[in-house]
Order: C-alpha cells, then structure tokens, then sequence
C-alpha cells in the first residue's frame, strides 16, 4: 500500500508539475519541438515499463506525409519511418482516424502486416499506445509510447498517457502561438531597421519612409517583409 501510494504521488506530482510547464508563458519561451520532447520524455520517466517515446505530426493533410519529432532515441524516429514508408502503423491509424490504438503484443498483431513484420525484425518493441493528438483543424499528430515488453499499456496505465497527451495539445497549441507571436515581433523589428535605413539616406520622416517600403512591395510584388530585409542585406551584408 505505501509503495502504491508513492508511486501515485509521483505521478500527481510530475503531471501537475507536466501541466503548470505547458500552460504556463514559459511555453513562449520553447520551441514546439523542445517542449514536447518535455512531454515524450516524462511519459517513459512516469509510465512503468515504457522505454520509448515520440510524436507524429502531419506536414502535409493533403499528401498524408509526417514527420517524426520529440523521440527519445533511434526507435521511435525508425518507427515512424517505417510507417510513412510502408504506408500502415498505428500512428497513421490513429492520426486518420482520431482515435487511440492499443497494441498488446505485436507478436500476434494482424493489422499493418508489413510495418508489424519490420518492427519485429528491426526493433526490440513488443507493444504500443498511440494517443491522437488535435489542437485545431490544421494541427494533427499523435503521440507514441512504446515498450520492448507485452501487455503494458493497461487501462491505469493509458489513462495516465491520455492525460500526459491531453497536456501535449494545449501546450503545443500554445507554443505554435508563441511561435507565430516571435515570428510577428521578428519581422516588426526587421521592418523598423529598414525605415531607420530609409529615413537616413532620404532624410525623409518615418511615415514616408514605410510609404517606400508599402510601394516597393506593391511594385515587386514581394512581401513587405522581404522588401525590408532585402534593404537591410544590402546595407550591411553579412561579412
């Protein structure tokens, strides 16, 4: 009882901790790979037996194409690999199809014949849990925990990785605004470096010389941002 009560302490403690990182404004200050690594990481230090960890984000909904980010090791990236090759796996099955897929043991797993013959040849992985990721209609992915042992992913066990995945999506919701918010002051502070280079070689005022840019970048046909940085480059271009 008192070893149950520690280790469910634990695990109060870490997704509490999980929660306060993800939703709080240090998410502005990572990148959405670094913080669900966060996450991938935690899920195989808090899950029993689970040794490996990753996510599978779309690239491309159209062509159905995926990247492998925030692995843990070799396996999960090989994984995912396998999977955009072959065209089968639980992952793709769970991001298609938005739901969770449970694999018990794949020493007698008959979906995805071809990706369950590679995983048993290539990796020591014997079961698996992917959990559907979705922040927004243009955000999907799944994330992926893997153990080299069958029977893993009880029921205890996957509602613990439901909620470290619930956590997964806000936090990745917030870091891709926090990424869009550092793109949207990047290119501020590019455009007012290019109005000050404006407004000394012309001596014209600051209105005047945003007037420049506007007008370049109607006339070039370019965004206003690459009009900026285009001016900047050429006033001092890198050494």
């Amino acid at each position: 009882m008192g070893a149950e009560a520690e280790v469910s302490g634990g695990l109060s403690f870490e997704l509490s901790r999980l929660a306060r990182t993800l939703q709080s404004q240090q998410v502005m200050d990572l990148d959405s790979d670094r913080l669900l690594l966060e996450v991938t990481e935690t899920a195989t230090q808090l899950l029993p037996k689970v040794a490996h960890g990753g996510v599978t984000l779309v690239v491309n909904r159209r062509r159905r194409t995926v990247e492998s980010v925030a692995a843990t090791g070799a396996i999960p990236r090989t994984l995912d690999r396998l999977q955009d090759e072959l065209g089968e796996g639980p992952c793709l099955e769970s991001i298609w199809n938005l739901y969770t897929v449970r694999v018990a043991d794949y020493a007698t797993e008959t979906r995805w014949p071809a990706f369950v013959a590679a995983l048993l040849a290539q990796t020591p992985v014997r079961s698996s849990l992917s959990i559907q990721l979705y922040t927004n209609e243009n955000e999907l992915g799944t994330l992926n925990l893997y153990s080299e042992e069958a029977n893993v992913f009880t029921h205890d066990v996957e509602e613990t990785a439901l909620t470290l995945a619930a956590h997964a999506a806000i936090g990745l919701a917030n870091a891709r605004r926090g990424d869009e918010l550092q793109s949207a002051l990047a290119s501020r502070d590019i455009i007012g470096q290019a109005k000050g280079i404006l407004m000394e070689r012309f001596d014209v005022p600051v209105g005047a010389a945003f007037t420049m840019l506007t007008k370049l970048s109607q006339e070039l046909n370019i965004p206003l941002y690459e009009v900026a940085r285009k001016l900047i480059f050429e006033e001092h271009p890198p050494k």
